[in-house]
């Protein structure tokens, strides 16, 4: 494919400024970051999509996840086993992104959106503090399974990964937000990586492209999380619920045609 117009790699780097923002307070930069390389790069195979999103994806939950672990020092027992899962189901999940169609996705993402933000919407008292629901080896495997499920959708498809990795650490462990968001930067990078793993040496990633978004979404993933870990569980609990509602809303406008 062509090289992209100075045009569209500076609007594509804004659109990653803004991504690795979100990404870094409550996840789900891939739905902002993904549409922009599809309308950017209309000929780029959906493989070339997928990997330079993870390219720069990855500069910035790293960039994130460093400032969140200076800041909150996330407990190691959590975020180790969380992480090793997610790498391995994303792994996983890389390899049988070609043989999913992402049409099957968007129904059951926007079910799910519609659930959790329902949910976080009508128990306001969820997640403002830590109150773990499980000890020993039940919270490790509780840990566990939310990085292989979480893990295996970002492989596969991605859009929405931190945010139900957020709320999965908030809903079943029992994490404050700015915890989970704390683990789930850690366990994205993880995710990220593995993807990497399967797609780099495919010949996936537009390099140009993704350093160029890679570096927009580092700035954004630090001044994401500066903001949150700076506000509190509170802040990261509103912005949540604005996050899921504008996913909701596009993602719907999408399976009922209004966006084209």
């Amino acid at each position: 494919m062509a090289d992209p117009s100075l045009t569209v790699l500076l609007l594509l780097g804004v659109a990653a400024l803004a991504a690795g923002f979100v990404d870094a307070v409550v996840g789900g930069g891939g739905l902002i970051q993904l549409p922009a390389l599809l309308l950017g790069l209309p000929n780029a195979a959906p493989i070339n999509v997928l990997a330079t999103n993870k390219l720069s994806s990855i500069c910035g939950t790293a960039t994130s996840a460093s400032t969140y672990y200076r800041r909150v020092r996330p407990d190691p027992r959590t975020f180790v086993p969380l992480a090793v899962l997610a790498f391995g189901g994303s792994a996983l999940g890389a390899f049988v992104a070609s043989h999913i169609p992402s049409s099957a996705f968007s129904p059951i993402i926007l079910a799910a959106l519609v659930l959790v933000g329902t949910w976080v919407v009508f128990r306001p008292s969820l997640g403002e503090r830590t109150l773990l629901r499980f000890s020993g080896h039940r919270h490790t495997l509780a840990a566990m399974g939310v990085g292989v499920a979480v893990g295996f959708y970002d492989g596969a498809l991605g859009p929405g990964t931190g945010s139900f990795l957020v709320i999965g650490l908030v809903g079943l462990l029992g994490y404050s937000f700015l915890e989970a968001s704390a683990k789930a930067r850690i366990a994205n990078v993880a995710t990220n990586l593995a993807a990497l793993v399967v797609f780099i040496p495919q010949g996936g990633v537009i390099w140009k492209v993704g350093l160029v978004m890679g570096a927009c979404n580092l700035v954004g993933g630090y001044a994401g999380a500066r903001t949150a870990v700076a506000r509190g569980a509170r802040f990261v609990r509103v912005f949540f619920i604005l996050v899921v509602s504008g996913f909701v809303i596009r993602i719907g406008g999408e399976l009922l045609g209004l966006w084209g």
